[in-house]
């Protein structure tokens, strides 16, 4: 027979839930002047700042 899940498992931090939704990933690709190869830049960035994130 199976376990029963826990009651504990089920219950959620809705506060945090909440709050993490007001961020965003950024990629950003940059090309070396050298070589000519793109990197890749990743950033966590809040929703109202995003714009200036990329134009920085």
């Amino acid at each position: 027979m199976a376990k029963a899940a826990s009651k504990n498992s089920k219950i959620k931090d809705t506060k945090a839930a909440a709050d993490a939704k007001n961020w965003t990933k950024v990629i950003r690709a940059f090309r070396s002047p050298k070589t000519g190869a793109y990197t890749f830049k990743e950033s966590i960035v809040h929703k109202d700042k995003v714009k200036e994130h990329l134009a920085g």
